[in-house]
């Protein structure tokens, strides 16, 4: 393919969905029908604006790659244990129940035992992208229903690993010629390779990507973290392609092995781009390949099998959603959602057909019916919507998140000596916070005790979003570079305007530039630390110590009243002299008269009713 034809065919592509996806999404359908539509539309097909898609499906297949990515990486142990009820409960139930059932119904249309298991297998899986992606779209992805698909979801990935050792065990032909596949490869030989190519994801995750991207994050070159990210996702799915293994089940144990990994939420942000442009074209190239030909030449068999398998997999699915306690209206929309055949189902149809187990043609039906059922699930979903009485989004139990950065109620940019007073105190008090710090040295450190923070430059907006900023209620800024601090607060205000800011000051010119720049509130660093220390001195000095305590908090209130005062007049040098010349001399009169009256009588006058008259007369007149 020469240079001119790639442009061309990038060209279509991208036309295809900048016109179909906005109109599709104006119409309610949805992007994912959007993009199928436009690869059906511009397929070799259709108008046959592009050609075999072959080559490009397998470079579109990465999106589905970093997708499973991405989900790893969310797939921390405390959320497996949280979801423990859904992953391998629901989750091992759907794939048992049914695969189980679409194995009978293929087995009473007539094929042979083996080959009905391995159809039910196959077409057990659901599309983790579409699924996904639409309950985002629609709000459900954090609910009762996104957390039983989701689970749903992730133990079918897992269940791949099994499948491709065990599916090959099916073969109809001598046990010799079946057990060669995965180049050559025997069935004991291949499995080994498998367990050795995880053995290496698991070992580099934990103990070499750590050190790597400290070295790759002290150079402050972002392009550079970006590319390192994508040679980890690359490298892991050339290493499980090489062993005969879904590539993209790899990048899934790449993830979960990141998951821990002080840089999660970078890799996320640096990542996440890449996925929705390669999904999308992975969308438009199912939609692309979908072989025309067969469903014309075999309308009422494509279709009625399409029909039947995603009325099996969603009415089955609605009874077990019942059984594990899901809300009827919360089931049906599970089951709903998982009733396509998923991107596997692809990589598993060509296995099964090298390793002899299903012959050819049969394969190339099972990838039409499941290409139409992908087709049809937005559909299916908008039906379901507009039909039946739509779910209860709140209903049924939403999972306990342990994780401090799951759904933070508070985001904390910067770790150092004052954010983290901060931070402890927030948490301390039953809030949830996610915090991001740039330095590697201080995280690593902070890890030995413990404490959980992750690497990210907070005047990232996507790592902010990453971080669950459209959700959290505050940020607090505690970085000490002002320069950077400012775009931060500048940043976050615009991108998420529920955010309140409060902002750590160098000294008051730097409070009255971050107020100017959309903070809420500041405090300067060393403040109340010096105050503290002022007060601690006077009762060395013989004050009684409620007496240093009232003067402190005098100090703290006029200090107050003249950074108020003084925010006006900071660009008119003389102006501002003499207002703090004056609010100096106003104080002195404040701590005479609190000294006179403390030695009148040993009584605890700091505290009487007439003292506080007397300040507010001498700050009137100031």
């Amino acid at each position: 393919m020469n240079t001119n034809t790639v442009l061309i065919q990038a060209l279509v592509y991208l036309a295809a969905s900048v016109i179909a996806v906005p109109i599709a999404k104006r119409a309610g359908l949805g992007s994912v029908l959007g993009y199928l539509i436009a690869g059906a539309a511009i397929g070799p097909f259709a108008l046959h604006l592009v050609g075999n898609q072959a080559d490009v499906m397998g470079f579109a297949e990465f999106g589905v790659v970093i997708l499973l990515f991405l989900i790893g990486l969310e797939v921390r142990p405390a959320l497996l244990w949280t979801m423990r009820a859904a992953i391998f409960g629901l989750g091992a139930a759907q794939v048992g129940a049914v695969g189980l059932s679409l194995a009978l119904a293929a087995f009473m249309l007539g094929l042979p035992w083996q080959q009905a298991l391995a159809c039910g297998a196959i077409l057990a899986m659901s599309s983790t992208a579409i699924v996904l992606q639409t309950l985002e779209e629609k709000g459900l992805r954090r609910g009762a229903v996104g957390t039983a698909a989701f689970g749903v979801l992730l133990f079918q990935d897992l269940s791949v690993i099994p499948l491709l050792v065990l599916l090959p065990l099916l073969a109809v032909v001598p046990a010799a010629t079946a057990a060669a596949h995965a180049g050559g490869l025997h069935g004991w030989v291949h499995a080994l390779a498998v367990l050795a190519a995880v053995a290496v994801i698991i070992a580099g995750g934990r103990y070499l990507t750590g050190p790597i991207f400290r070295f790759i994050a002290a150079a402050r070159l972002r392009e550079i973290f970006t590319a390192t990210a994508l040679l980890l996702v690359i490298a892991v799915t050339a290493l499980m392609t090489a062993v005969g293994v879904s590539p993209a089940l790899g990048a899934f144990l790449a993830g979960v092995m990141l998951a821990e990994n002080e840089f999660r939420r970078e890799l996320e942000a640096d990542i996440e781009p890449f996925r929705g442009i390669l999904l999308g074209l992975f969308f438009i190239t199912v939609g692309a390949s979908l072989d025309f030909g067969l469903v014309v030449r075999h309308p009422f068999i494509v279709l009625g099998l399409t029909v039947g398998l995603m009325a099996i997999k969603a009415e089955a699915m609605t009874w077990l959603g019942r059984a594990f306690h899901l809300t009827r209206a919360d089931a049906r929309m599970v089951g709903v959602s998982l009733c396509q055949g998923g991107e596997f189902a692809f990589v598993l149809t060509g296995f099964v057909i090298t390793a002899h187990v299903l012959p050819g043609p049969l394969g190339r039906l099972l990838n039409a019916v499941v290409a139409v059922s992908m087709v049809l699930t937005p559909l299916v979903f908008l039906v379901h919507e507009r039909v039946m009485t739509g779910p209860d989004r709140t209903d049924g139990p939403v999972p306990e998140t342990s994780d401090f950065d799951a759904d933070p109620e508070v985001i904390v940019a910067g770790y150092g000596r004052f954010g983290q007073i901060a931070a402890r105190l927030i948490r301390a008090n039953g809030f949830r916070t996610s915090v991001l710090d740039i330095s590697t040295s201080q995280i690593e450190l902070l890890r030995r005790f413990g404490q959980r923070v992750q690497y990210g430059d907070a005047s990232r907006l996507d790592l902010l979003h990453a971080a669950g900023a459209a959700r959290a209620k505050l940020l607090v800024v505690a970085i000490d570079d002002r320069e950077k601090a400012l775009e931060i607060v500048e940043a976050a205000k615009q991108a998420f305007p529920q955010l309140v800011v409060l902002a750590r000051a160098w000294d008051r010119r730097a409070a009255y530039d971050l107020l100017d720049h959309g903070a809420d509130a500041v405090e300067r660093e060393t403040f109340e630390g010096s105050l503290a220390l002022g007060r601690v001195a006077l009762e060395r000095l013989g004050l009684r110590a409620h007496q240093a305590h009232r003067a402190a908090l005098l100090f703290r209130r006029q200090d107050k009243r003249l950074f108020e005062k003084l925010r006006p007049l900071r660009g008119d040098d003389a102006g501002f002299v003499l207002a703090s010349r004056q609010s100096a001399a106003t104080f002195e009169k404040l701590m005479t008269a609190e000294r006179e009256g403390a030695r009148l009588t040993d009584a605890d006058r700091g505290w009487d009713t007439a003292s506080i008259q007397k300040e507010k007369e001498l700050e009137d007149g100031d």
